[in-house]
């Protein structure tokens, strides 16, 4: 809460990254390091960046206080992108951490649930600490330098990356309001106790915040130290790159067309788009070709059952895989032709043992893909021999084999990508069948298609309505599973509803209030409940500015 974020977050942040360091150690002991020797040196703010950028993932009560290990972080919110609006259609009742308490839309729109308080809680954790770097690495005391320039560059970036995940989640989108004048989000400048905020600053105020910082970021790496190659590790590193990603993103967002297509094109340019063995590998390593940022999850800090893959992943040895197999929407899954790879990674025919499968379907003889017992039981164990499954992994019809730890049937963790460049080309494709650019929209098509698809042509698609439902399908099969499809439908203004078009796959005793749900446009349900207890600490703030 704005009110209770302390200064020793930063310093806390700071040991955190700095505790295997002797020479640091020598100088002060970590229970009396100040404020004002975390922010002495561009060295010295290179370790809170640190600190964020593993904050992004770690359990965080293990950095600041007040975080919960229930939402560790970015292991949440990314897969939550998509269990939210059913893209992450669950097969079967096996409940932890709330996760089909979101998909049956009881958690995000309740003002006292762990989800509301504890995005809100990190987000703003990372915009105090990066006031504290910005205010301090611009005041003129610390020396001009390149790495200097870099430490801010990531500061303004990750400030910019914040508020438009806030604005995003906690206000109404912008294309489908009254921006002007929709409440948007308390901006927070200070670097100091006791973090007072104004009230919520409308939608637009928010926008032209994120855009200023994102320009301002990028404005500091033109003239910065470059972000280190060679080692998949230094993707937690924001560079210029991520952040004309970031800048691409919230344009698009916006509807600022013509700067989310150029700024998409920028991001990519040094990250080769993946071949069918690197795409089929799992999607759990930064080192793959088009990955642009991501976070490096450290080894021994695992977040076992509160990671991205227990959540989402098929092949992770928690009882939320093992007993409710993660599926794709049949609908999505029967638009993809046999040309294209990506098919490959759904198992339209998996078959169902779980006897407890929320569609009534589960064993042989209930199963109405399989009339041959040894072709049910011959067909699951070839796929839990492939994928490296034991005889307690279910199995489903329309499972997915994308997100897979790279050591599956473990708990070992894994990195979480965050932006990649097919998500690049998908946004220059948008924004420019957005602006009637037809030519434009499908030659940014055509090299991710004809990668993914032998068969591709995208001239097929020639006006602006076949482009969007086009790209809202190439959206759907690239992205699966990466958190995008949320701030997608709101964009595009779509409700959610499981049973249309021959059905989802999803079970509606199941999703209960997820199974439907009406456009965002006209429907507050979308919006994220403001944490009442922001509103309790907060003086600014009164239960009529609650959504």
């Amino acid at each position: 809460m704005l009110r209770k974020i302390k200064i020793t977050l930063l310093v806390g942040l700071a040991l955190t990254i700095a505790s295997c360091e002797d020479e640091y150690l020598e100088t002060k002991p970590t229970d009396a390091i100040s404020s004002a020797d975390a922010l002495a040196t561009a060295e010295n703010m290179a370790l809170i960046l640190n600190g964020l950028h593993r904050l992004q993932y770690a359990q965080p009560q293990t950095l600041i206080s007040g975080g919960d290990s229930n939402r560790s972080g970015n292991q949440y919110w990314v897969p939550l992108g998509d269990n939210i609006p059913g893209g992450l259609i669950h097969s079967a009742s096996a409940n932890n951490l709330g996760w089909q308490d979101e998909a049956r839309w009881t958690s995000h729109n309740l003002e006292t649930s762990l989800t509301t308080e504890q995005l809100w809680y990190q987000r703003y954790h990372v915009i105090a600490s990066v006031n504290a770097i910005i205010k301090k690495g611009t005041d003129g005391s610390i020396p001009d330098s390149e790495r200097l320039n870099e430490i801010i560059g990531q500061a303004y970036a990750y400030r910019a990356f914040a508020y438009h995940d806030l604005v995003t989640h906690y206000a109404k989108g912008y294309l489908i309001g009254n921006p002007s004048t929709d409440p948007g989000v308390p901006l927070l400048f200070a670097s100091e106790a006791p973090y007072e905020s104004e009230g919520r600053s409308t939608v637009q105020e928010i926008y032209d915040q994120c855009q200023m910082d994102i320009n301002t970021a990028i404005e500091y790496f033109e003239n910065a130290t470059s972000r280190p190659t060679g080692d998949p590790k230094h993707k937690s590193q924001i560079n210029i790159d991520v952040a004309y990603g970031l800048k691409a993103r919230i344009a698009l967002n916006k509807g600022d067309w013509a700067i989310a297509a150029a700024s998409a094109a920028q991001a990519r340019q040094n990250y080769p788009l993946m071949n069918e063995e690197d795409y089929k590998s799992g999607f759990n390593t930064n080192s793959l070709s088009e990955v642009i940022w991501g976070s490096n999850v450290i080894g021994t800090e695992t977040t076992f059952f509160r990671s991205y893959f227990y959540l989402a992943s098929n092949t992770f040895n928690g009882s939320q895989v093992r007993n409710n197999p993660k599926l794709i929407d049949k609908r999505l899954y029967n638009q993809v032709p046999d040309t294209d790879y990506r098919k490959d990674l759904f198992l339209a025919d998996a078959p169902n043992t779980n006897t407890s499968a929320a569609n009534g379907e589960g064993g042989f003889g209930n199963d109405p893909n399989y009339t041959d017992e040894d072709a049910f039981e011959d067909r699951r164990d070839e796929i839990r021999s492939l994928y490296g499954l034991s005889s307690s992994f279910n199995l489903h019809p329309y499972m997915h084999v994308k997100l897979r730890n790279a050591n599956p049937g473990s708990t070992d963790p894994d990195d979480i990508i965050y932006m990649r460049t097919s998500e690049m080309y998908l946004i220059e494709a948008e924004a420019k069948a957005m602006l009637t650019d037809i030519p434009g929209a499908q030659a940014a098509l055509t090299p991710l298609g004809s990668a993914r698809d032998s068969a591709y042509d995208a001239t097929i698609y020639n006006t602006q309505a076949t482009l969007m439902e086009h790209i809202r399908f190439q959206r759907g099969i690239e992205l699966w599973g990466e958190g995008f499809l949320y701030s997608d439908m709101i964009r595009w203004d779509l409700g959610v509803d499981h049973g249309a078009n021959g059905g989802s796959g999803a079970s509606a005793t199941l999703y209960q209030d997820g199974f439907t749900q009406a456009k965002p446009s006209v429907n507050s349900d979308w919006l994220f409940k403001i944490p009442q207890a922001e509103i309790d600490a907060n003086p600014n703030l009164t239960s009529s500015d609650q959504n």
